[in-house]
C-alpha cells in the first residue's frame, strides 16, 4: 500500500499474540504485572512522602525513579493490553508521536537519575563527612529538576524529526508500540542521518550517565575494599547491590535496542527486549530496592500494622 506522509493518519501496531487463548492469557499476566507495577510504584512514592526519616537524597531520587518507572509503564501497558483483544489495533499519527516522546524522555530520565542515584551511593560511602553538605536539598532538587526538563525538551527533537518522514512503505508497525527503530523501517527515504543523530545524542547522554555510574562504583568498591572488618564491607556493598541489579538490567536492555549496527534488526528480538523495559523492570524496580531495604521494609510494615489497627 504505498502512502506518503500526508495521507497517514493513522499507525497500526500488533497485539501481543494472535492465538485466541494466548491473547487472553497473554492479557491477564500483562494487566497483572502493570497492577503490581503501579502498586509497587506508588507505595515508593507515598511511603518516601509521607515518612520524615525518608527525606533523605537516597529516598528523593528513588521516589523520582518510581514515578518514571509509573509513568514509563502507562505509556505503554495500557495501550498494548487494549490492542491484545481489540480488532482495532491502530494509533492515531499524534497519538504515536506522543507515546513515543514519552517514552524517550522518561527513558532519558531514568538514565540521568539512575547515575545521580549512584554518585550519591558514592558520596555517602566514600565521603560520608561530606555527605549532608555536598548532597544538599538544593542540590538534589536542581539535578532532579534539570535532569526531567532536559530529557523532556531533548526529547522533542527526536519525535518532530521521526515523523517528518515520509511514511509512504506501510503503517504497520511491526512492533507492541511506537518506537524509532520500527517507525524508520516504515519511511520510504534513508534513515541514516536519523539513525546517527540518535546514535550521537543518545549515545551522549548514555555514555555519560554510564561513565558516572563507573566511575562512581569503582569509587566505592575500592572503598569497600580497604574496610578492615568483613561485617562492615558487606554492610557498605549491601546499601548498592539494588541499584547495580536496577542499572544492569536497564543498561543491558537500552544497549542492545539502540545502540547496534542496523543490519543486526530483529523485529522478534526488539520486541522482546521491549517487553522487558517498559514492563518487567518497571515491576521489578521497587522489589528490587523494597525486598533488599530493611530500613524501606520496617517503616512500611510499621505503616501497614498502624493502618490495621486503627
Amino acid at each position: 500500500m504505498e502512502q506518503n506522509q500526508t495521507t497517514v493518519s493513522r499507525f497500526i501496531l500488533i497485539g501481543l499474540s494472535t492465538v485466541p487463548y494466548l491473547k487472553t492469557a497473554y492479557f491477564f499476566l500483562f494487566l497483572a504485572m502493570y497492577i503490581v507495577t503501579v502498586l509497587g510504584n506508588v507505595v515508593i512514592i507515598v511511603v518516601v512522602r509521607i515518612e520524615s526519616r525518608l527525606h533523605t537524597p537516597m529516598y528523593f531520587f528513588l521516589s523520582n525513579l518510581s514515578a518514571i518507572d509509573l509513568c514509563f509503564s502507562t505509556t505503554i501497558v495500557p495501550k498494548l493490553l487494549v490492542n491484545t483483544l481489540a480488532q482495532d489495533k491502530s494509533i492515531s499519527f499524534l497519538g504515536c508521536a506522543a507515546q513515543m516522546y514519552f517514552h524517550l524522555a522518561l527513558g532519558g530520565t531514568e538514565c540521568i537519575i539512575l547515575a545521580i542515584m549512584a554518585y550519591d551511593r558514592y558520596v555517602a560511602i566514600c565521603n560520608p563527612l561530606r555527605y549532608n553538605t555536598i548532597m544538599n536539598k538544593k542540590f538534589c532538587l536542581t539535578m532532579a529538576v534539570g535532569t526531567w526538563s532536559a530529557n523532556f525538551l531533548n526529547s522533542i527533537n527526536y519525535a518532530f524529526f521521526t515523523f517528518q518522514l515520509p511514511f509512504c512503505k506501510s503503517n504497520q508497525v511491526n512492533h507492541y508500540f511506537c518506537e524509532m527503530p520500527p517507525l524508520f523501517r516504515l519511511s520510504c527515504s534513508d534513515t541514516l542521518l536519523n539513525e546517527i543523530s540518535v546514535y550521537i545524542s543518545g549515545g551522549l547522554v548514555g555514555l555519560c550517565a554510564f561513565l558516572l555510574t563507573l566511575l562512581s562504583y569503582i569509587q566505592i568498591i575500592s572503598t569497600i575494599l580497604k574496610i578492615r572488618s568483613t561485617q562492615g564491607r558487606h554492610k557498605a556493598f549491601s546499601t548498592c547491590t539494588s541499584h547495580l541489579i536496577v542499572v544492569s538490567l536497564y543498561y543491558g536492555t537500552i544497549v542492545f535496542m539502540y545502540l547496534r549496527p542496523r543490519h543486526s534488526y530483529s523485529p522478534e528480538k526488539d520486541r522482546a527486549v521491549s517487553i522487558l523495559y517498559t514492563v518487567v523492570t518497571p515491576m521489578l524496580n521497587p522489589i528490587i530496592y523494597s525486598i533488599r531495604n530493611k530500613e524501606f521494609k520496617g517503616i512500611l510494615k510499621k505503616k501497614l500494622v498502624k493502618k490495621l489497627y486503627l
